[in-house]
Order: structure tokens, then C-alpha cells, then sequence
């Protein structure tokens, strides 16, 4: 039996991390993996195109107190992915990352499920590199990580920021996932960025009214549009992710290097 793969999604917010996420997803479930989606993020919306609504979070239940059994946290999604939202503190109070601690010790307490899958797959909030946000890395929870970036020079600055602090906790970084904002060069700059960093660029992703259509609908690309060009796309890059393409350390650049290159 191969390993569990525990991967992190990675990127600026707003950059697409939860829908490529759950693309992912969903195309490992068609492939016959089991799937565990853990949404990290406070706004608890990660896993919403895989049950079709929004499901409790797990904090929000350890808070209200009683009696908590699997049922309560874990929701079947498309093609039997197990959907879990962490959720998160209000905002100005606490730490989304050491909640994401907590919300793990407690769902290993009453479900085997992170031992059951073949990928545990985390959409992890915004780009912030604190304390708490290092704390799943150090607790073994991601054993690679993904970064999500366009061609723009805001959505790189925050993968490089990201780079440094996987550098320093030792996280490889498996690859560069390019979600287009159809900037000019994009493909170019991105793959520029990712060898830069000592990676690859594994995914380009192409701007397309399918994906937010699909959204809209309350379902994946792969679900709602399953011949569509963008949907063979992501199954590609979920083929790629169980691969386990080449994990390296991550060589961040310096502010300098990275304006250049944006430049370029």
C-alpha cells in the first residue's frame, strides 16, 4: 500500500486555492482514491462545491460542547470524498493556524479517517507565515505543499514569502500551479518563477466562464462541465499531485530578483 499523501495548498487569497482544491479532489475520487478535503479556511466555503452547501465546521461543534461523533464532522462529497471545515476564530481573535491543531487532534479522537485515505488534502488560509500557521507543518499534518500563483507580481511575492517559510521548517515544495489572470507572458513568467524556486510548473490553469458557472451551481468543474477542456485539466494536475511529481526544499529569491523577473 502506498503512503498517505498529506498535501497543502498554498497562495496569495483570493488566488484560487479552493477550487482548484476541490477540482482536485474530485478528479483523485473519479480515479478511485479516497479523498479527504480538510477546508482550514475561517470562511469554511473550501469544500462547497464537493457536498453542494455549507457544512458545519468543526470548531464552531467543539465550541458548542456535547456529545460529537463522526457524523457530525465528516460530509460525503462528490464521488465519496470526505468533506471536513475546520473554520476558525472570529476575525481579530486567535489563531486560524493552531486552531487547525486542535480541529486535527480532535478529529483523529473520533474517526480513523486520516488513516483510511490516500490523500488528505488541505486548503490552507490566505499567505500568512506566522507561528500558528507553521504549527500544522511541525505537527506532521502536510508533507508537501503546492503553491498557487497567476502571472502577477502580488500573487508571487506572497508564493515567494510563503517559500521562505517552507525553507525553514524543512516542508518540500512539490510544485507551481499557474492560475491564469491572462497576464501578459503568463505561462513564461510563472514556469520562470517556478525554476527560480527549484520546482516545476505541474499545472497551467487557463481563465475559463466554466469554472464560475460551475461554482455558481454549487459544483466542481469536474462535476458540473466533466467533458469540458478545463475539467481535463485538472484531472491532469490531480494525476500529477499523486504522482508526487519532484519535491524540492524551495529556493526563495530576494525581493529584487523576483521584481525582475516579474518584469521581465
Amino acid at each position: 500500500m502506498s503512503p498517505i499523501k498529506y498535501v497543502a495548498i498554498y497562495g496569495k487569497g483570493g488566488i484560487g486555492k479552493s477550487c482548484t482544491a476541490s477540482n482536485i479532489a474530485a478528479a483523485c475520487a473519479e480515479y478511485g482514491h479516497k479523498v479527504l478535503m480538510v477546508g482550514c479556511d475561517p470562511k469554511s466555503d473550501s469544500t462547497m462545491t464537493l457536498v453542494g452547501r455549507r457544512i458545519p465546521t468543526m470548531m464552531d461543534l467543539i465550541q458548542r460542547g456535547g456529545e460529537i461523533t463522526e457524523r457530525d464532522l465528516i460530509f460525503p462529497g462528490y464521488k465519496g470524498v470526505w468533506c471536513v471545515e475546520v473554520g476558525g476564530p472570529e476575525p481579530g481573535v486567535g489563531c486560524a493556524g493552531r486552531g487547525i491543531i486542535v480541529a486535527i487532534d480532535f478529529l483523529r479522537k473520533v474517526s480513523k479517517a486520516m488513516e483510511e485515505v490516500d490523500l488528505v488534502l488541505y486548503d490552507v488560509p490566505g499567505d500568512i507565515v506566522c507561528g500558528g500557521f507553521s504549527a500544522p507543518i511541525r505537527k506532521g499534518l502536510v508533507s508537501q505543499a503546492y503553491i498557487i500563483t497567476s502571472g502577477e507580481y502580488m500573487p508571487m511575492y506572497a508564493g515567494n514569502n510563503i517559500c521562505r517559510g517552507l525553507k525553514r521548517l524543512g516542508t518540500p515544495l512539490a510544485g507551481v500551479i499557474c492560475n491564469s489572470r491572462e497576464a501578459a507572458g503568463e505561462r513564461e513568467i510563472v514556469e520562470s518563477f517556478a525554476k527560480e524556486l527549484g520546482s516545476t510548473l505541474v499545472a497551467f490553469i487557463p481563465k475559463d466562464p466554466l469554472v464560475q458557472q460551475c461554482e455558481r451551481r454549487g459544483v466542481t468543474a469536474i462535476e458540473g462541465a466533466s467533458e469540458s477542456s478545463i475539467a481535463g485539466v485538472y484531472r491532469d494536475l490531480a494525476r500529477a499531485v499523486m504522482a508526487g511529481a519532484n519535491p524540492v526544499i524551495p529556493k526563495p529569491m530576494t525581493d529584487e530578483r523576483l521584481r525582475e523577473l516579474s518584469c521581465a
